[in-house]
């Protein structure tokens, strides 16, 4: 899906598109991905409801944004939202980041959901790799890698994030954006500001979570494991808990059919 329309929301620039009619169901992505990762479920979806996809800032066709923290992001969330001016509050399906973006939207900025859909997202202490901590405290150093190393490591960190080898063309456009020159500063940009405080403000407050709220988690998730998932859904009063067995992170690539099932089901169960 192309993201045809623009806003400019706590001074981001943010693509996005709607197709469909019916409720409508808002689509967060993560990092390092974008829109791209939702959009075969979301045409899916799009058969029932209507369907907003939208770039972070920072991110896929929102171009690169100086600042792209999750405090940014769950502003930028909040502000779409009112700048959409939806009949009613949306159903939120997020995945990875999205979900701690989706979480501070709501909790902090007053965003309001019909329900809220969380897939292997990021929310809870501790999180962060090994990986990530080391960009964050050398992000100049691996922002000057040669072309050839900087594309290896994205395309080798891309492929940890599935369970199953990634198909040619999926790889490439997950690896992308992150090419080139202004790429290769934008990846690290967003590792390096990354930051356990922006969910410690908000994981005390899952126990007010008064909505319907899903989680869903790929059992053999490397980045978040699926421990997080059985936190997670102890620490939200009456939040159902869906394993999908043989996928990683990358969820919606690992097992989209059942992926797409989840969603239809908890979008159809919802008063």
């Amino acid at each position: 899906m192309e993201l045809d329309d623009e806003f400019v929301v706590d001074g981001h620039r943010v693509r996005w598109t709607a197709r469909g009619s019916g409720p409508p169901v808002v689509f967060c992505h993560g990092t390092p991905w974008s829109s791209w990762l939702w959009a075969p479920i979301a045409a899916a979806v799009a058969g029932s409801h209507r369907v907003l996809l939208w770039d972070m800032p920072g991110y896929g066709a929102s171009g690169h944004s100086a600042d792209v923290s999750l405090g940014v992001q769950g502003r930028v969330l909040a502000g779409l939202l009112e700048r959409w001016d939806l009949p009613e509050p949306p159903h939120v399906v997020a995945h990875d980041y999205g979900g701690a973006v989706a979480l501070r939207a709501h909790l902090l900025h007053g965003a309001a959901y019909r329900s809220l859909t969380l897939v292997d997202v990021v929310a809870l202490a501790p999180w962060g790799s090994p990986f990530f901590r080391l960009v964050r405290e050398n992000a100049e150093v691996f922002a000057a890698l040669p072309g050839p190393l900087h594309e290896a490591l994205v395309r080798a960190y891309v492929q940890g994030a599935a369970h199953r080898p990634l198909r040619p063309a999926d790889e490439d456009a997950l690896v992308g954006p992150w090419l080139g020159e202004r790429g290769a500063a934008a990846f690290y940009r967003q590792i390096a500001q990354a930051d356990q405080r922006f969910t410690d403000e908000v994981e005390p407050r899952y126990g007010e979570l008064d909505l319907p709220v899903r989680v869903v988690w790929g059992a053999e998730d490397t980045w978040i494991p699926v421990d997080r998932a059985h936190r997670l859904t102890a620490a939200v009063p009456g939040a159902e808990l869906h394993l999908v067995p043989g996928a990683g992170h990358l969820i919606q690539l690992d097992a989209p059919e059942a992926l797409t099932a989840l969603v239809l089901g908890a979008l159809s169960r919802t008063p």
